[in-house]
C-alpha cells in the first residue's frame, strides 16, 4: 500500500513536470484572446516607460535664476498657472500660456552685493532708487524666454537621466530573470497586452488629472486693475501684495511705460536717420559717378564711399558700456541687421555689479546679433565671472589673452585687470597692473605675428601693442566718451562711448540720461585695415543721426615714444568731438 501511493505520487509530479515542459515550449493559448506580435509589445513598452520618464523629467524641472533684482528658484507644476510667492507679503497668481503646465516661482533675496549702496535721504533718492528696481522689469519677454530656456534644458537632463536609469534597471532585471521565467512571464501578460495597455494609460490619466488637481487654480482673488494693458493684465493678488500693488504700482507702470514710448520713438528716429543717410549716400554716389563719366572734376567735397566688392569689406558693429540698459537691445538689433553686420564687438561692462541676477542683461544683449552673426566681447570691470558664464552658455566669443579668428579677421583681447563694485570700490581683479597687462598683450600680439585687432575695455592696455606696432587697431570703452581714430605709436586707437548713454553719477534706466553710441567700422580683407567707420548716436530728446562713412586715418611712421598724455589716453583736438578719454572712469 505504501510502495503504490509512492508510485502513484511518483506518476503525479511526473506528470506535472510533462506539463509543466509541455507548457513552457508551446503555452496553451486562450481561443479569445490573441497575443500581438513581439515588436507590438517592445513597442508599447518603450513608450510607457518613454513617457513616464518625459512626465518625470517635466515635473522634476527647475531652475536658479531671478525675478527682477530677486534670486529666484522656478519649478515646473501642473496645476496651470504660474504661482510667485513673496513670502508674508502674498502671492500673485498668473493663467498659464501652456496649461496645464505651470510655475511655481519662489521669490528669494537681493543679494547683497546688490544692495551695497549709499542710503536714499531725499524723494528725488527714493525716486532713483524705484527707477533702479524697475531696471530688472523693463525686458519682461528676456526673463520669461530665459526661464522657459533654463526649464526644458533642465526637463530634458532630468528625463535623460530617468531614461538612463530606467534602461539600466530594466537591463539589470532582464538578465536576473532569466530565459526560463521571462517566457513564463511573456506567456503569461503577451495574450493581456492592450487590457495592461488600457490600464496603464487610464492610471496614468487619473494621475495626471489628480496632481493637476492637488492645487487647483484659486478664481476668488480680484484681478488687479493696474496690470492692465500689460504682460501681467489678468493677476490675481493675495495679501498685502494686493494692497502695495494697488497704491504703488501704477507709479512703476507709469515709468515703465514712459520708458517704452522712449525707446519706441528712438528706434523710430534711429530707423529714420538710416534711411536718410542711405538715400543720401546714394544721391552723393550717383552725382559724383555722373560728373566723373562727363569728364568733369568730381570736387573735393564729402563722397559716399564706393564698394566695388562688398565680399573683400567684414563690417563690425561696436558697442561698450551697456550697463544693464536692456531697453537698447532694439535698438542695437535693428542696426545691426540694417547694416549687414558680420561681427558685434562688446567691449566690455556688459553690467552694473556682475551679480546673478544680471543674467538676464546678458540674455537680452544675446539677441542683438541677426542669426549666424558671431558676438565678440572683451569683458569690462564691472563684470564678472558670473557674465563670463552667461556670455559663453549664449556662444559668444569672450576674450582672455588669446588670438581668434573671427570672419578672416585676427583679433586679441582680454578681460579688464581691474574689478568694480558698486559700495566696495575697484581693486585688481589678479596680479597685474594696466602697465603689466598692456605689456603681456604686445608680447603676445608680436609672438603671433601681428593682429587686426585689439578689443580691450580700458584703453590704455592697449598702450604697448599700438606702440610696437603689432596690433594696427585698437577698439576700448570705459570713458564713457568717444575719441574719433587717431594714431597712438604704430596703430589706430578708437573709443566707443557709452551704448547705454551711461553718465557719470547717472542711472541707465529709463529715457537716456546721456548720448548713447553705437560704431560700424569696415576692415578691408585685401589692404588688412579698417578702412572706414560710421557713428550712430541716439540723443536724449529720442532723436538720433547717422554720419555719413569716413576713413579711417592710415598710420604714419613715427619714432618717438608714446607720451605720458598718450598712455593714459589722453589726445587732443581728437575729429569731430575733441573728447578726452581718461584713464580713470565708471
Amino acid at each position: 500500500m505504501h510502495r503504490t501511493s509512492c508510485d502513484h505520487a511518483q506518476r503525479a509530479i511526473a506528470g506535472f513536470e510533462y506539463r509543466r515542459s509541455v507548457l513552457h515550449s508551446c503555452p496553451v493559448t486562450d481561443p479569445h484572446r490573441h497575443s500581438p506580435p513581439r515588436w507590438v509589445r517592445w513597442t508599447l513598452a518603450c513608450a510607457g516607460a518613454l513617457l513616464g520618464c518625459v512626465l518625470f523629467g517635466i515635473t522634476t524641472a527647475s531652475a536658479d535664476l531671478s525675478l527682477g533684482p530677486h534670486e529666484a528658484r522656478y519649478a515646473v507644476t501642473l496645476r496651470g498657472e504660474v504661482v510667485a510667492d513673496l513670502g508674508p507679503l502674498g502671492t500673485l497668481r498668473l493663467d498659464s500660456p501652456v496649461a496645464p503646465v505651470g510655475v511655481d516661482v519662489t521669490v528669494g533675496e537681493i543679494p547683497a552685493d546688490l544692495t551695497e549702496i549709499d542710503g536714499a535721504d531725499t524723494l528725488e533718492d527714493l525716486s532713483e532708487d524705484l527707477q533702479a528696481y524697475l531696471q530688472f522689469f523693463t525686458s519682461p519677454d528676456t526673463t520669461i524666454r530665459a526661464v522657459a530656456d533654463a526649464l526644458v534644458a533642465d526637463a530634458l537632463r532630468q528625463t535623460g537621466l530617468a531614461v538612463l536609469t530606467v534602461s539600466l534597471v530594466g537591463a539589470g532585471v532582464w538578465f536576473l530573470v532569466g530565459s526560463r521565467r521571462r517566457h513564463e512571464i511573456s506567456a503569461v501578460t503577451a495574450p493581456r497586452t492592450w487590457q495592461l495597455t488600457a490600464g496603464v494609460a487610464v492610471v496614468a490619466l487619473f494621475g495626471g488629472v489628480l496632481i493637476s488637481d492637488a492645487a487647483a487654480p484659486r478664481r476668488d482673488e480680484p484681478t488687479s486693475p493696474v496690470f492692465a494693458g500689460t504682460a501681467l493684465e489678468g493677476a490675481r493678488l493675495t495679501g498685502r501684495l494686493a494692497g502695495i500693488i494697488d497704491t504703488y504700482g501704477t507709479q512703476l507702470l507709469d515709468i515703465y511705460r514712459d520708458t517704452e514710448r522712449f525707446y519706441a520713438d528712438a528706434l523710430v528716429s534711429m530707423q529714420g536717420a538710416w534711411d536718410r543717410r542711405e538715400t543720401w549716400d546714394e544721391r552723393i554716389t550717383a552725382w559724383t559717378t555722373a560728373k566723373q563719366a562727363l569728364g568733369a572734376d568730381p570736387g573735393t567735397g564729402v563722397v559716399a564711399p564706393v564698394l566695388d566688392d562688398e565680399e573683400r569689406y567684414v563690417t563690425f558693429l561696436v558697442m561698450s558700456d551697456l550697463h544693464c540698459n536692456m531697453s537698447m537691445t532694439p535698438l542695437i538689433r535693428d542696426l545691426a541687421e540694417r547694416s549687414g553686420t558680420d561681427v558685434v564687438l562688446d567691449a566690455g561692462d556688459t553690467t552694473m555689479n556682475g551679480t546673478a541676477v544680471e543674467r538676464v542683461c546678458v540674455d537680452s544683449f544675446a539677441s542683438v546679433a541677426p542669426d549666424g552673426v558671431p558676438i565678440v566681447v572683451s569683458d569690462g570691470n564691472h563684470d564678472s565671472e558670473i557674465v563670463v558664464e552667461a556670455q559663453r552658455a549664449h556662444g559668444m566669443e569672450v576674450l582672455e589673452g588669446d588670438v581668434v579668428e573671427i570672419e578672416g579677421v585676427r583679433i586679441l583681447g582680454d578681460r579688464d585687470p581691474k574689478e568694480t563694485r558698486v559700495g566696495t570700490g575697484t581693486a585688481p581683479r589678479w596680479d597685474e597692473t594696466f602697465e603689466d597687462a598692456s605689456a603681456r598683450l604686445g608680447e603676445i600680439a608680436c609672438e603671433a605675428g601681428g593682429v587686426d585687432l585689439l578689443l580691450i575695455h580700458t584703453p590704455p592696455v592697449g598702450n604697448d601693442s599700438l606702440a610696437g606696432g603689432c596690433a594696427p587697431f585698437q577698439v576700448s570703452g570705459h570713458t564713457h566718451r568717444r575719441a574719433d581714430p587717431f594714431q597712438l605709436g604704430q596703430g589706430i586707437r578708437y573709443v566707443n562711448g557709452s551704448t547705454a548713454g551711461a553718465r557719470p553719477g547717472a542711472l541707465t534706466v529709463g529715457p537716456l540720461n546721456g548720448t548713447a553710441e553705437l560704431t560700424l567700422l569696415r576692415f578691408d580683407t585685401v589692404e588688412r585695415r579698417f578702412t572706414q567707420w560710421r557713428l550712430v548716436e541716439v540723443h536724449p530728446d529720442a532723436t538720433a543721426a547717422v554720419s555719413m562713412w569716413r576713413d579711417v586715418p592710415e598710420v604714419v611712421p613715427v619714432e618717438e615714444e608714446i607720451g605720458q598724455d598718450e598712455a593714459d589716453g589722453v589726445t587732443e583736438g581728437t575729429p569731430e568731438n575733441g573728447a578726452t578719454p581718461e584713464n580713470t572712469g565708471p
